[in-house]
């Protein structure tokens, strides 16, 4: 675009566009209101067109959204196989002392199943002890 020549046009404003133009053209570090108009239409043309072409967000925007994400991605992962081991580790020191038939385990699988759904995973330990014992 640097080699080509500019080219005067009209262009008609409301005198509230025209007043916006100037307030807001030297806090985006432009040199005149052409410079504000032009980048305007740039952006909006990219707006229009983003279903077809990426550029209107810049690349190093959506890097580092993917960064952000790939990398909450990744802690997330790790600490569910940090809770699954040590429900794991839980669920077998308890089987070795509990003597629960197969009947009543596939009862209890339900109900859990069940409370997890109502309770969207936030089932507490309390709840579990209070239906333990009956109340």
């Amino acid at each position: 675009m640097a080699e080509e020549n500019k080219k005067r046009i009209p262009l008609w404003l409301y005198p509230e566009t025209i007043k916006k133009t100037d307030e807001l053209f030297p806090k985006d570090n432009c040199k005149s209101r052409s410079e504000y108009i032009e980048k305007a239409i740039h952006f909006y043309s990219g707006y229009i067109t983003s279903g077809e072409n990426n550029k209107y967000l810049p690349s190093a925007i959506t890097s580092t959204l993917s960064g952000i994400v790939e990398s909450s991605e990744n802690r997330i992962a790790r600490l569910l196989f940090k809770l699954a081991v040590e429900m794991s580790m839980m669920m077998n020191v308890l089987a070795s002392t509990a003597e629960i038939d197969e009947t009543l385990l596939q009862k209890l699988r339900g109900k859990c199943i069940n409370d997890v759904k109502k309770t969207i995973g936030s089932v507490t330990f309390e709840e579990a002890v209070k239906y333990q014992k009956g109340k």
